[in-house]
């Protein structure tokens, strides 16, 4: 395996590689990555939509879930919340601050669409119709847990996910062999989701899915509706990604690994 140091480095080549790719082949990318994770999601809640303890439920969804992070690392797409780490190439000067945000904002729009596709695929093929209906109320509950969150809990349950997730990229790229990215992304993903922290793209996912079917059922939830989904849930977990991924992460893992040597680099020592 590399060693952190060794992952620091090699990551920034795949900073620039990420920054240079021509935006329709990042779009698409990024779509493929809300594709993966939202599947991930539809797997994982029917995996324990009928299970009645609610911490069996957690944990059973929690070692479904990480199928999604493996999709993206080993089939190759662009996810938003693993991008957060592209701040290293930043501060190590490989790759331009505009560069960063071209890359986040396309992946972000990318991710968003793909999350979405699956949402409306799985409630127009009646996939949520599983287990008499119970996999519907399941995905309405989910959903509406979400945006009942305060705006501070939502925020920081996004910096505690996010600190898993880019952890959980690290460890995957410290390994040499398929086998060995997909132990070293496992854990980290199955505690944020058995933990209950926030996910930004996953949410793509989980809160349209809930609208679409909360409204063939005729539910009525005052938070889960476009808006509340947005302002309320989308907003706040998504900052605070960015807090866990970028500062917590990325620029720690930055000043641990790479600072020192462009420093002595720029001295001649």
């Amino acid at each position: 395996m590399y060693s952190p140091k060794e992952v620091a480095v090699n990551y920034l080549g795949a900073c620039e590689t990420k920054t240079q790719l021509p935006l329709l082949r990042m779009f698409l990318l990024a779509c493929l990555a809300g594709v993966f994770v939202a599947l991930a999601g539809v797997a994982s809640t029917a995996g324990a939509a009928t299970i009645e303890n609610p911490s069996v439920a957690k944990v059973v969804t929690g070692l479904i879930f990480p199928a999604g992070l493996s999709m993206v690392l080993i089939a190759g797409s662009e996810l938003f919340t693993g991008n957060n780490l592209l701040i290293m190439g930043v501060l190590q000067r490989r790759i331009t601050v505009g560069a960063m945000l071209c890359n986040w904002v396309v992946v972000y729009l990318g991710n968003f669409a793909g999350s979405v596709l699956i949402a409306a695929l799985a409630y127009a093929g009646g996939v949520f119709s599983a287990f008499n209906g119970e996999l519907a109320a399941s995905v309405v509950s989910i959903a509406n847990a979400k945006v009942s969150l305060s705006f501070s809990a939502a925020f920081i349950r996004g910096i505690l996910c996010n600190f898993l997730v880019c952890i959980a990229v690290w460890m995957s790229n410290a390994a040499k062999t398929v086998p060995g990215k997909i132990m070293g992304l496992f854990f980290p993903i199955a505690a944020f989701v058995i933990a209950g922290f926030e996910h930004c793209v996953a949410n793509m996912y989980y809160i349209p899915a809930g609208i679409l079917q909360s409204g063939t059922f005729g539910m009525v939830y005052e938070n889960l509706t476009w808006g509340g989904f947005l302002l309320r849930n989308l907003l706040p977990v998504t900052l605070g990604n960015m807090v866990g991924g970028v500062v917590l992460v990325g620029v720690t893992a930055w000043y641990l690994y790479l600072a020192p040597e462009r420093d002595r680099v720029a001295t001649g020592k």
